[in-house]
């Protein structure tokens, strides 16, 4: 069965409204970093948006919303607890000091409407594979759940280990190496991605829901290459000690046995 309104238009349009909010509260607030939180929630909004606004409700419907809302609720709430009265994070602080008085304006384009294009390729799976109710879920979609599995496991393991390392004084300005973090310097970026493979699997069965491999495609790229992997390193290579080494035998992303030294 086909949507009654375009979803498309629906999440960019939901995208849009969050995306306007955030901005004008973060002017209020004076503190960039809470688009940060709206990210993993602004994807909740999406699917549900589009599931509400599509006819029919099928098996899949529902897995991609709560495959979407599981990942975005936790991401979320642990950014927020992350980030609470931490003050604005370093990137923001440092595009504030380069733009002076413009940054509120200019913050708009560069900082919020980026990352709600973003976010609207980044969803398409979930938008496009919530287009029709038919087929049923398939083997293919079982293998997109157990890929989203592995990859929550990545990512919500690899922030508890994170927090729990960054909490003792003893680690300040040391290099994290330790269990999921022995095998992938970013086991938490290698586990988003991979839980956006994994929605888009389940989206592909769905012959439109193919194009939202694109969205898993962006959301890696950005992750291995822009702004996850490549542009937190350059910071750490200067504030942690020890991390050239790590660099040298720790894979940067996809998990492997450490290399010897």
């Amino acid at each position: 069965m086909l949507a009654t309104t375009n979803p498309l238009a629906v999440a960019a349009l939901t995208i849009a409204a969050l995306m306007f909010a955030t901005w004008v509260i973060s002017l209020i607030v004076k503190n960039a970093s809470i688009v940060d939180v709206v990210w993993g929630l602004g994807f909740v909004a999406v699917a549900w948006a589009v599931r509400l606004s599509v006819d029919g409700l099928s098996a899949r419907q529902n897995l991609l919303v709560a495959m979407t809302s599981l990942w975005g609720l936790r991401l979320g709430g642990y950014l927020f607890w992350r980030n609470h009265g931490n003050g604005e994070d370093y990137r923001y602080k440092a595009m504030r000091k380069h733009w002076g008085p413009r940054f509120g304006l200019i913050s708009l384009v560069t900082v919020f409407t980026l990352q709600g294009t973003l976010m609207f390729l980044v969803s398409l799976p979930v938008q496009l594979g919530q287009l029709r109710t038919t087929p049923s879920l398939g083997a293919l979609a079982w293998v997109g759940v157990a890929v989203w599995l592995v990859g929550l496991f990545f990512e919500a393991v690899g922030d508890a280990q994170l927090a729990r390392f960054k909490k003792n004084p003893a680690n300040a300005g040391t290099v994290m190496n330790k269990g999921l973090w022995k095998y992938t310097r970013h086991p938490n970026y290698f586990g988003d991605a991979c839980v956006w493979w994994g929605i888009a699997l389940v989206a592909a069965e769905v012959p439109i829901g193919r194009w939202g491999f694109i969205g898993a495609a962006v959301m890696t790229l950005f992750l291995r290459r822009v702004s996850g992997v490549t542009l937190l390193e350059k910071s750490l290579v200067k504030r942690r000690t020890g991390y050239v080494e790590y660099v040298a035998r720790t894979s940067p992303f996809v998990p492997r046995p450490p290399k010897r030294a």
